[in-house]
């Protein structure tokens, strides 16, 4: 179960109203890398998680606290909207609807949320399940929540620099500090069960069914050799159980295709059926 508590976790307390900027600070919100997204990820992978330990508290503790954040940034958007200058576009439009589409504010902000925040990225694509990866393997779980991290991080950092108002940007700088903890956290996660299962996803995949053979070669598939320059292309693999090979020109280990004609009933372009014309 859950336990609230009143108070928010930092201050989401802007300086003055701006409606334009609740709309980007959507992106952060309900956006692919958002709040929310890296809450349920995190929550699910440790809903799923069939053991206990460090690994299902870890996931339970950050997955918690991003609902914090959620409602931090739930907190900053309706309190940008307070008082929301949707009218004063009037030389534009009387319909204030109109006024706040031509000032570049979410419409729906003042239409469906009643100055509020909605689950909802900057261009009001709802939040969807889709953007959560919780698959029972740690270390690929804990490897998508490094890039959620570094992603989230990346777009506060841009929004920062969008902003003059001190309120927003003290609260933006708590998060970006917040994400660097996780990035650095995520990372430690990720090398400790590196540790102990190699690098390689997933790590108990028989390898006597695995094709070895092309295990380690990497493909020029692009015009030019620059790819060859890489620490992927010569030397040790990164799992220390064989050597990069540099293929400049890949082979092709199939044959050329060729299909079966389609039965009669698909009316597919078919020489061996007789038209019928008339």
């Amino acid at each position: 179960m859950f336990y609230h508590i009143k108070e928010l976790q930092f201050e989401a307390k802007p300086e003055r109203p701006d409606p334009l900027f609740a709309r980007k600070l959507q992106e952060i919100l309900g956006g692919q890398y958002g709040e929310i997204s890296v809450a349920m990820q995190y929550l699910f992978q440790g809903f799923n998680l069939r053991m206990e330990g460090k690994y299902k508290d870890l996931l339970y503790d950050v997955g918690t606290e991003e609902l914090a954040h959620v409602e931090m940034l739930a907190t900053m958007i309706a309190r940008l909207l307070d008082d929301a200058p949707v009218g004063t576009l009037e030389e534009a439009s009387q319909d204030p609807a109109m006024a706040a589409i031509i000032g570049g504010m979410n419409p729906q902000h003042a239409i469906v949320s009643g100055l509020g925040a909605m689950p909802q990225d900057s261009n009001g694509n709802s939040w969807t399940a889709d953007y959560i990866g919780a698959s029972g393997n740690l270390l690929a779980d804990f490897r998508a929540n490094l890039t959620a991290e570094s992603q989230g991080r990346l777009q506060a950092a841009r929004l920062y620099e969008m902003t003059d108002d001190p309120g927003v940007k003290e609260m933006l700088s708590f998060l970006i500090a917040r994400d660097r903890m996780h990035q650095n956290m995520w990372l430690a996660a990720i090398c400790e069960l590196e540790e102990k299962e190699g690098i390689v996803v997933p790590s108990t995949f028989p390898s006597d069914q695995e094709l070895k053979e092309v295990a380690y070669d990497f493909y020029n598939f692009s015009r030019g050799d620059a790819s060859a320059e890489g620490r992927w292309a010569h030397g040790p693999s990164m799992d220390s159980c064989s050597y990069f090979h540099y293929v400049q020109h890949p082979p092709a280990y199939g044959s050329i295709p060729v299909l079966e004609p389609a039965p009669p009933y698909t009316f597919d372009t078919n020489f061996n059926i007789p038209p019928q014309l008339c």
